[in-house]
């Protein structure tokens, strides 16, 4: 760990954003240059005085899933994601580590975006980024560990992943999600990660293996479905999904297909955000 070229960096990032770019107001009586501390702190999900010592080169080695919250925060390109996890000593996979950071204009798309909610997402169904309006819909996506970070596992190992949406759906989800994951599994052929995956689903579900069994294959980009909220009710929403060049990680963009929704959505907002159900309580990502 290179604690001072480190603590360099953060600081000359952190100074070179503009307020703006992150959603904050830069108002006639701000000094500071780029973002203050606590803002990136804020951005970052983490402690004011952590982002002091990081920048004073006092910190102990931080986490990879730290280096990715500030990564984050501070919108770097996928080469100052790398420099970053170089300068703290970390030398992340392309499974586990920056390409499960999101690209930082997927990052920016989300701010632009700002009622509509979005959220960037892995190949593999991981969610790297979500935007306020779906975190009041789905919750935190990005918390979870393990396999429970792949909206598939949780699909077709957690019931309550799958009472979120109406019943009649269900089946047709379950078959989205297989044919999706067997595409990305014919493009990363050979590839550990998707594999392992793949061996775990069939292990832990009769579903996933009756399902994986019909070698349905397909990338979704378009879809319709119906989420019931706990606090508004149904949102019937339209999914778009638009994909990076390499198919790696991809934006999925829901608008309200009706009046209805619009309203609701729009109460959801006003009501903004309380605390979710570990369970995550309106899974998006069933794309």
């Amino acid at each position: 760990m290179e604690r001072e070229q480190l603590a360099d960096f953060l600081r000359r990032r952190r100074e070179a954003i503009r307020p703006a770019e992150v959603g904050i107001a830069d108002g006639p009586r701000r000094r500071t240059t780029g973002l203050r501390r606590e803002e990136v702190a804020m951005l970052a999900g983490m402690s004011v005085d952590y982002v002091v010592r990081l920048e004073q080169g006092r910190s102990s080695q931080p986490s990879p899933q730290l280096l990715g919250a500030l990564a984050r925060a501070l919108r770097l390109s996928d080469d100052e994601r790398g420099h970053l996890f170089h300068l703290a000593g970390h030398a992340p996979s392309p499974a586990d580590g920056t390409a499960r950071l999101a690209r930082a204009g997927l990052i920016r798309m989300l701010d632009l975006l700002g009622d509509t909610p979005a959220l960037v997402l892995s190949d593999l169904g991981e969610v790297l980024a979500q935007n306020r309006t779906s975190v009041l819909m789905a919750g935190d996506l990005t918390r979870f560990t393990g396999d429970r970070r792949y909206m598939a596992y949780r699909w077709f190992t957690e019931p309550a992943a799958r009472e979120v949406g109406l019943p009649q759906e269900r089946e047709r989800q379950a078959r989205q999600l297989v044919a999706d994951l067997r595409a990305t599994a014919g493009r990363r052929s050979g590839d550990p990660a998707v594999a392992g995956l793949i061996d775990r689903l069939r292990a832990a579900s009769e579903d996933f293996r009756r399902l994986w069994a019909e070698h349905e294959v397909a990338v979704r980009r378009a879809d319709r479905k119906t989420l019931v909220h706990p606090r508004v009710g149904p949102l019937t929403m339209d999914c778009e999904t638009l994909l990076t060049p390499d198919q790696g990680q991809l934006l999925l963009v829901l608008t309200p297909a009706d009046a209805g929704t619009r309203e609701r959505l729009e109460l959801l907002r006003v009501l903004g955000t309380e605390e979710f159900p570990a369970s995550g309580t309106t899974d998006t990502t069933a794309r």
